[in-house]
């Protein structure tokens, strides 16, 4: 059963993101600012934290290298989604997400080269499958919009290596530290960029306070939090070049319940991904 236990987490994670993707539009739709959005993410992640301090008796580890790597964790995954919303105001949201989405190959080359993890042939191809679908399920139609130069793709880009990076940090954090003082520090990093959110908001603009605006997104993005959490501790059983690519797969979910609550039916790239994430996450259970 403890073999598995990363195998657990791991899918609690994808489940918690997919539903947590098919909702957040919601909020948004109703006025109320992504980067507000993130501000609640972040204040959400606080309670999270406390849960899991609790679990440990409230042993916060703070010396040095902990307060440095969880910081860097948290940073690099915060930071990443601070960035990608810049992106996403200056280039094409249908070539700046298939980038983003596939920042596991980070995780996986460096997991490789540095960590020297490796599986058996089954989850190779199991990793193989879930990065083809991940590209296909990010995958969105071509719109017409003006890009405004080339920054959008470099900042793609870093959050593509920012991500990534993260997910290693993680995996070398859990060797010399605990998953509940990671995850706090992490909690810690969401509220230090809180400020830089509110700056990115443009407040002249008509913005929804009532429940559908930040009671609605809290609601919401609690679930992004616990899913934030449960990779923790996926981290910490299992091997980054296996949890990283899996708990990317959560588009899946996100598509199922689209389709529910939306009607939205999934584009051909998307079905083929969901076949593929399907097959893959078989492969990594078995």
């Amino acid at each position: 059963m403890k073999k598995k236990l990363w195998l657990i987490y791991a899918i609690v994670t994808t489940i918690t993101w997919g539903i947590w993707g098919a909702l957040i539009e919601l909020p948004e739709k109703a006025g109320f600012p992504a980067t507000l959005g993130y501000s609640m993410w972040a204040l959400t992640m606080l309670p999270c934290a406390l849960v899991a301090l609790k679990l440990i008796n409230f042993k916060l580890e703070y010396n040095l290298s902990s307060i440095l790597y969880g910081l860097l964790i948290g940073l690099t995954g915060a930071g990443g989604q601070l960035i990608l919303f810049e992106a996403l105001r200056q280039g094409p949201a249908y070539i700046i997400f298939p980038i983003v989405s596939l920042y596991p190959v980070v995780t996986i080359a460096l997991s490789v080269m540095i960590l020297k993890e490796r599986t058996n042939k089954r989850s190779w191809v199991g990793i193989v499958l879930a990065l083809i679908a991940i590209f296909l399920l990010s995958y969105m139609k071509p719109e017409n919009l003006e890009v405004k130069g080339y920054l959008w793709l470099g900042l793609s880009v870093l959050v593509f290596i920012m991500w990534g990076v993260q997910g290693v940090f993680m995996k070398v954090a859990n060797n010399k530290m605990s998953a509940e003082s990671i995850f706090t520090y992490m909690a810690i990093s969401g509220i230090l960029l809180v400020p830089f959110a509110l700056m990115m908001t443009d407040f002249s603009q008509d913005i929804n306070w009532g429940f559908k605006g930040p009671y609605l997104a809290a609601m919401i993005q609690v679930l992004n939090a616990i899913g934030a959490l449960t990779l923790v501790y996926a981290m910490r059983y299992g091997k980054a070049i296996v949890v990283s690519p899996m708990t990317s797969l959560s588009p899946m979910i996100t598509i199922v319940l689209s389709l529910v609550i939306y009607s939205v039916f999934p584009n051909t790239p998307m079905i083929i991904g969901f076949v593929l994430a399907l097959i893959a996450i078989y492969l990594f259970s078995t």
